[in-house]
């Protein structure tokens, strides 16, 4: 990985960032408003100290795709009911069990006797299914595009293996309604955007030719490394700099530009858009979730088990949404580091290892960071 962490050649990017930039905020009256749209990335700049190396004519704004911290306390407490059911086995990723309903999380109802079992993939949900023939087991699948194909795969082998007694509690959601929906929001001023690497390697770049095409914004594909950062912020500069827009992909080595095709195959042959899908702090976005068709619906938990469907409102004291939508930064939040915290979290943006609000915390972000000098001589030890 060395060649992605290389201080010399960060120290040669950021000289160039800082170059155009100060160019293009002087002309605009304000800094340039660059929006990373994968959590990923958002924890990369904090791990390696990125935001503090960059001049003050850049500000990085964190976007919404962290899909756990995008999931609405009313489809975590569907989740939660679905697990209480003495029938049930719940499955999922570890971080989606921390996540507060509007009376408990999955690992509080696992606490309290419900049988929640955290797994590293849907085929381990798959294997509990064959080991507990006479329970029925759940996963709760939620992801953009990266984690939506190993869920299709699943249900398929399901199929194939007979397998009746496994079903999914589906919250796979998509990434261009969502970025879309950022776009045509009131309070948005965002120059450019990062686009996702692991969305990108399976729906590839052509779906974001609109970005560029009716909102002249450019995009650039990004690696997650330091260097991959670093770069695709030079690119997006550059572009801004040249009043060009289009779409731009730093991260060749992993993303191709039709996507993968064998991927895309099993989603489009398992999943269908939901007309609508509610949204942490973005509200209902038309055709941003998918569902199992009609093909699949021996396999769909909600037509198997009973479930709220209420919608709920987030605490009135916590801002998940307006950090979501980069309208503040996490320690503008008025609980964040106080009531709310990694071990007593109030939203998901501080329980999700993807969150804005947990790498601010992990990494120390917020208005009293460590100097410029400091953090580059540390990264380059």
């Amino acid at each position: 990985m060395d060649e992605y962490r290389d201080p010399t050649k960060a120290d040669k990017l950021i000289k160039e960032i800082t170059r155009l930039a100060d160019t293009l905020a002087e002309q605009r009256g304000r800094p340039v408003n660059v929006m990373e749209v994968c959590g990923g990335h958002t924890h990369s700049i904090f791990r390696y100290g990125i935001e503090n190396m960059l001049p003050q004519s850049v500000e990085l704004i964190h976007g919404p795709g962290c899909p756990v911290c995008v999931l609405p306390i009313g489809r975590v407490d569907d989740c939660v009911a679905i697990a209480e059911d003495e029938k049930a086995i719940m499955t999922t990723f570890g971080d989606a069990m921390r996540v507060p309903g509007s009376k408990r999380s999955l690992l509080q109802a696992k606490s309290l006797g419900a049988d929640v079992r955290m797994v590293y993939s849907p085929l381990d949900a798959l294997k509990i299914a064959r080991a507990n023939p006479d329970k029925e087991i759940v996963f709760f699948g939620l992801g953009f595009e990266t984690t939506m194909p190993s869920t299709a795969l699943t249900v398929l082998k399901a199929e194939a293996a007979g397998i009746r007694n496994f079903s999914l509690f589906c919250n796979h959601i998509t990434i261009i309604p969502t970025i879309k929906a950022v776009l045509d929001s009131e309070d948005f001023q965002v120059d450019g955007f990062l686009g996702p690497g692991h969305v990108s390697m399976v729906i590839g770049t052509r779906p974001y030719d609109f970005i560029a095409e009716h909102y002249r914004r450019p995009v650039v594909i990004s690696g997650f490394e330091p260097l991959d950062i670093l770069q695709s912020l030079w690119m997006v500069l550059k572009q801004l700099d040249a009043g060009h827009p289009y779409i731009e992909n730093q991260y060749s080595r992993v993303v191709p530009e039709d996507g993968n095709h064998a991927a895309l195959q099993a989603i489009s042959r398992v999943f269908e858009l939901r007309p609508f899908f509610e949204w942490r702090g973005l509200g209902s976005i038309d055709h941003s979730g998918v569902q199992l068709n009609a093909r699949y619906a021996a396999y769909d938990a909600e037509r198997k088990f009973a479930v709220p469907a209420v919608a709920i409102a987030d605490p009135k004291a916590c801002q998940c949404g307006e950090v979501l939508k980069g309208i503040i930064k996490p320690w503008q939040c008025k609980v964040y580091g106080k009531a709310c915290t990694p071990q007593t979290p109030m939203g998901a943006l501080m329980v999700s290892s993807e969150g804005a609000c947990a790498a601010y915390y992990q990494y120390g972000g917020g208005p009293h960071q460590a100097s410029h000098d400091d953090l580059v001589g540390e990264n380059a030890a």
